[in-house]
């Protein structure tokens, strides 16, 4: 008995460990290319009025590609398709270099890659009873891959005798450590059993958080017609929107504030690393039902007022306002991968809501840098750019005031009962 629950002990954090491998290569694609934009044109030939549409392909890939992941899981299982999908984006990143005018099509099949892991990685922590605390790392190892690919692809460049593009393929060295260590989990992550629920807080997520969504008969509602999974979508589609605008532009806006592209490359980087505690420890928050209620809407009031902070700051105090931009906006990420775990009654619900929600909300997202740079060049200035972010913050924390109410979202069918109707509501 001690044997079996040491082995189910470690199992579990073998799949923490593989999760958060794999959450660190799935941003440093992103922001590789972010901190270097100006420089891409010339290593690869790429024609300058393209640069739009490179910030754009990787998020565009997310909207588009988001059925794939379910797909997969249900053929092949969870782990074996996140190490596919590790594999893929490897091979992406080498294909970009062996062959540079492919860029554009890798730096899609790359993006097509990333979501179909993304999508993943709630269903595998449902499915092992993960707590707030493995959402919170899984997230903070987006933000840390963000940060590494940032702060790296410089010093990388150097490394490689001032070649741009190998520096941005060495990544798919950790890709393929990723898929190696989930690969070896795919007995634990097939079933989710035998694995130890490290606190009781997932279990009361679902228990707080209302009946699964069904009528009368017990036949449950599609997701498309549930209030829950729309709200936990947009909340997810309008961060991810804000994320992807901020770090596609914020080095160009800081160098038209006077710093220096290797400055400006360093504080894209601070921006994801000033984050990482707070994605760690909003999932954890979240958990926490009264909490929550100021949580899930405050944050977007947080990243507006973060927004106007970095316009209106000067160059010499751009450090600390970038600093408290990335706090915030990573919480909000963090927050939006909780809520999918939080708001889902099962692993097959958190599958189906993680797709739903990363599926049509990086389909918006893919927007938020075409057209924050669309803004920029009609207006000649980066006012109108931030304060239209700065709106789509309030809007955020209207989605997050309603996200957090309501049933569970549920693909899982549910015997009507008396309990079914006299759940409460997780906030009230």
């Amino acid at each position: 008995m001690v044997r079996s629950s040491n082995a189910a002990r470690t199992g579990a954090w073998l799949v923490l460990l593989a999760l958060v491998v794999v959450s660190v290569n799935l941003r440093p694609t992103i922001t590789t290319v972010a901190g270097v934009m100006n420089q891409v044109n010339g290593a690869f030939g790429l024609d300058p009025s393209l640069l739009p549409l490179l910030g754009t392909l990787p998020v565009l890939a997310f909207g588009v590609s988001g059925p794939i992941a379910p797909w997969l899981a249900r053929k092949v299982g969870a782990a074996p398709a996140i190490g596919l999908a590790l594999m893929v984006l490897a091979g992406a990143l080498v294909l970009r270099v062996v062959l540079p005018a492919l860029l554009l099509p890798g730096t899609f099949l790359a993006g097509t890659a990333i979501m179909t892991a993304s999508v993943l990685v709630p269903q595998i922590v449902k499915a092992n009873h993960g707590t707030g605390w493995w959402t919170g790392l899984c997230t903070m190892g987006f933000g840390l891959g963000a940060a590494l690919g940032a702060g790296l692809v410089q010093p990388l460049e150097q490394a490689f005798g001032g070649s741009l593009a190998w520096a941005l393929a060495v990544w798919a060295l950790p890709a393929v450590a990723g898929a190696i260590l989930i690969l070896g989990t795919r007995r634990t992550t097939a079933a989710g059993a035998g694995v130890p629920d490290l606190a009781t807080a997932a279990r009361s997520w679902a228990a707080g958080g209302g009946a699964p969504a069904s009528d009368a008969t017990g036949k449950v509602t599609p997701l498309r017609k549930q209030r829950t999974a729309w709200a936990v979508t947009a909340f997810f589609g309008l961060q991810a929107m804000l994320y992807f605008a901020i770090t596609s532009w914020l080095a160009v806006y800081l160098m038209s504030k006077g710093l220096s592209p290797a400055d400006a490359a360093a504080l894209l980087a601070w921006f994801s690393l000033a984050g990482l505690p707070a994605s760690l420890l909003a999932p954890v928050l979240a958990s926490r039902p009264r909490v929550l209620r100021v949580l899930a809407p405050g944050l977007g009031i947080s990243v507006a007022v973060a927004l106007i902070g970095v316009l209106l700051a000067p160059a010499a105090l751009q450090f600390p306002m970038v600093g408290v931009l990335g706090v915030v906006q990573s919480a909000g990420f963090g927050l939006g991968m909780a809520l999918v775990v939080i708001r889902s009654a099962g692993p097959q619900s958190a599958g189906k809501l993680s797709a739903m929600s990363q599926g049509f909300g990086f389909a918006l997202a893919s927007l938020g840098p075409l057209a924050a740079g669309l803004l920029h060049t009609w207006t000649g200035r980066w006012e109108a750019t931030f304060l239209a972010l700065a709106a789509e913050a309030l809007v955020l924390a209207g989605a997050g005031f309603f996200a957090i109410r309501g049933p569970v979202a549920s693909i899982e069918s549910v015997e009507p009962s008396a309990e079914t109707h006299t759940k409460p509501e997780l906030v009230r």
